[in-house]
């Protein structure tokens, strides 16, 4: 029988960094209170979609948890693996969440989904006891370790070319954190990421067709609540398995990942946190944020000429076309939202893109899928370099309409979506208007204005107590 192996060096480096770390960039921290902001944003959203809320509360009907966690917009108080999927389901549904982009694709602030109701179940359960509460400082620096862990993991390491689905690394990312704010140790925390790693992983059939579904808007809350189960059970004790990634045969290597290891471009730090896209503008799948932009800039040349257009070329990268180049009928919202020229058209069509004209009644407008008919994707090889170089993460789409005439538009390119860290400046101030508008289809304004005014004050917002923060978001 062979010994038991020393924890595989790809566990170690994240249980080391997320014990031992101390984040130190004041951009990542400035960052993260805007990925919170955004993230509650989307959730408020999405609970206005009867898709969604009917996913939403506890396990068993009308149970109720002591001192348990709160989902923001609701009157619900779940127990922490509850409340992960709850939070992670509405931060997600409407694909409206902040993105990173590389070898793998990503949504970091899935993993809110996992921190902030374990956190304030943490801090309640503190405070009953009359200890300190948790405080929204630590909530921030668990997100900057789960988005630094699952995008460098995404860096060089494409899961969605095996089949696997990117909410893998939410599951890591927030099994690791989510230990560390219970008081695990780095021992423990290898051990509650082995779990992680032999756990059952999705597989991407629910975000392509034909099987494009509602699963692709909450496989995220499933794998922030299978995280947080994860953790408590490590917790508890329960063994680990070391060579999880790179036992012979048995290893997630060998068994899911075509026997290759992980690489690595960089070690842990603040980088992912510090250059991750929001998705400011749009609904949309990320690699067409770009072709949206460049839809609406043409709207005015083509909203009266949509009979006489010819062909609408659009011109992306790699990815897009690996993944949201679809032509033929679309089946449902989650099957639009991630459709290259549905992205493209609608915008074309009526100058905007909102989640609710991924809904069939914008659908049915049978200028939609006529002028989809019409679209041609291409690849430009630059785009997809530039997507991929480090220095320059570029997401570029170029759109142009040709007319029966033989006229035609200008080419229209934009290389970095306004949610780029290169459009920061010009971004933030329409991400807290996106914020307030999210907000304000639920709450009413002197609710939204108090919101809002908790996140323009970052010490007054790092300091408060995790269950106090949550509390302003509750509907009784």
């Amino acid at each position: 029988m062979p010994a038991r192996p020393d924890p595989d060096p790809e566990l170690a480096a994240i249980a080391a960094y997320v014990t031992s770390y101390t984040p130190r960039s004041e951009l990542a921290y400035s960052t993260a209170r805007y990925t919170l902001m955004d993230s509650l944003g989307c959730a408020i959203l999405a609970l206005n979609f009867p898709e969604c809320t009917r996913l939403l509360g506890p396990v068993v009907p009308e149970s109720v948890t002591p001192n348990g966690a709160r989902v923001p917009g609701t009157g619900f108080v779940l127990d922490p693996v509850a409340a992960a999927f709850n939070l992670g389901a509405l931060i997600r549904w409407l694909d409206y969440n902040d993105t990173w982009l590389a070898a793998e694709w990503a949504h970091p602030s899935d993993n809110y989904g996992a921190i902030l109701p374990l956190a304030d179940y943490l801090s309640r359960k503190r405070a009953a006891a009359g200890k300190p509460p948790l405080v929204m400082r630590q909530v921030l620096d668990a997100a900057i370790k789960a988005y630094e862990i699952q995008g460098v993991l995404a860096l060089e390491n494409s899961f969605n070319r095996v089949g696997l689905d990117h909410v893998v690394l939410v599951k890591a990312a927030s099994t690791a954190v989510a230990t560390h704010l219970m008081g695990g140790d780095e021992e423990t925390v290898i051990r509650a990421l082995s779990l992680a790693w032999v756990d059952g992983q999705a597989l991407r059939t629910y975000r392509h067709a034909p099987n494009t579904g509602s699963r692709k808007s909450w496989a995220a809350g499933d794998a922030a609540s299978r995280a947080v189960w994860l953790a408590l059970l490590a917790l508890r004790g329960e063994m680990g398995y070391p060579s999880a990634l790179s036992a012979p045969k048995w290893g997630f290597y060998d068994a899911l990942f075509q026997g290759q290891p992980f690489k690595f471009q960089r070690g842990y730090g603040e980088y992912v946190m510090e250059n991750v896209l929001f998705k400011i503008s749009f609904p949309a799948e990320f690699h067409g944020q770009t072709a949206a932009e460049c839809a609406m800039i043409l709207h005015p040349l083509v909203q009266d000429r949509l009979d006489e257009i010819e062909r609408v070329v659009i011109t992306t990268q790699e990815s897009a076309v690996r993944i949201i180049d679809k032509s033929g009928p679309l089946h449902n919202p989650a099957d639009r939202d991630h459709c290259l020229q549905y992205i493209t058209a609608v915008p074309l069509i009526f100058g905007r893109l909102t989640a609710e004209d991924y809904e069939d009644a914008v659908a049915a407008d049978p200028r939609v899928d006529a002028l989809r008919e019409k679209m041609l994707v291409v690849e430009d090889r630059r785009y997809s370099a530039e997507y991929l170089d480090p220095d320059k993460r570029s997401i570029a789409n170029a759109v142009q309409v040709f007319f029966r005439d033989g006229t035609a538009t200008p080419k229209v390119e934009v290389e970095y979506p306004i949610g780029h860290r290169r459009r920061r400046e010009e971004g933030i101030p329409l991400l807290v208007e996106k914020f307030r508008n999210n907000l304000s289809t639920r709450f009413p304004s002197e609710k939204v204005a108090m919101l809002l005014e908790l996140f323009s004050d970052p010490d007054r917002l790092d300091a408060m107590s995790v269950h106090e923060f949550v509390d302003r978001w509750v509907v009784e």
